[in-house]
């Protein structure tokens, strides 16, 4: 569209994107990218390929295609305690969804992998929690964020911190400085890296 300047007013003036556009990998337009960490687990089935098809899902909504993964970690499950270990580890990816959108696309892949929801804290196929929205604060009926209990659980810093060692939490303290408090609890073991 020309604006009443004769300029496209999809462009900067200059005959490049306007810097408020972005073309994903999808060639689709989009808003400018952000960064957002992602928490993955499961325990029940083959664990470790259903991280490995959640690590895949978000590479699909990644711009890039690109997803950054922690080491997996096997934990305690914690709330309700009858069921098995889990499997946890931590993704970075850049996305061009809103923060809404983003938790209804992790919400399909879920359903997707053949979560039900039956017992709260209870046994899951995959399980994807938005960790952190760039700098974005977001607290309402359908999603917090930063994650309102990620401070608290080592089966979420520990893998968060093998991502973003320095990035500083609310209260002003590094990630790997709780995770190394939190992991000194036990409950949490190293498995390895897989991507």
């Amino acid at each position: 569209m020309i604006n009443d300047k004769g300029v496209d007013a999809g462009t900067s003036g200059t005959g490049l994107p306007a810097a408020s556009t972005y073309t994903d990998c999808h060639g689709r337009l989009a808003g400018r990218p952000i960064t957002v960490y992602v928490a993955l687990g499961s325990n029940v089935g083959r664990r470790i390929h259903h991280l490995a098809d959640g690590v895949h899902a978000l590479s699909l909504l990644a711009v890039d295609g690109l997803v950054r993964c922690s080491a997996v970690y096997e934990t305690d499950p914690v709330g309700y305690l009858n069921q098995g270990p889990f499997l946890n580890m931590a993704a970075c990816l850049s996305v061009t969804l809103s923060a809404h959108d983003l938790l209804s696309k992790l919400l399909e892949i879920e359903t997707s992998a053949g979560r039900v929801r039956t017992i709260p804290s209870g046994p899951r196929t995959l399980d994807l929690d938005i960790l952190l929205f760039g700098k974005e604060t977001i607290h309402d009926s359908r999603l917090q964020v930063p994650h309102p209990r990620m401070q608290t659980r080592a089966f979420v810093l520990c893998p968060l911190a093998d991502l973003a060692p320095q990035l500083v939490l609310e209260g002003g303290r590094s990630v790997q400085s709780v995770a190394d408090e939190l992991s000194q609890k036990g409950g949490i073991h190293y498995v390895g890296r897989f991507w």
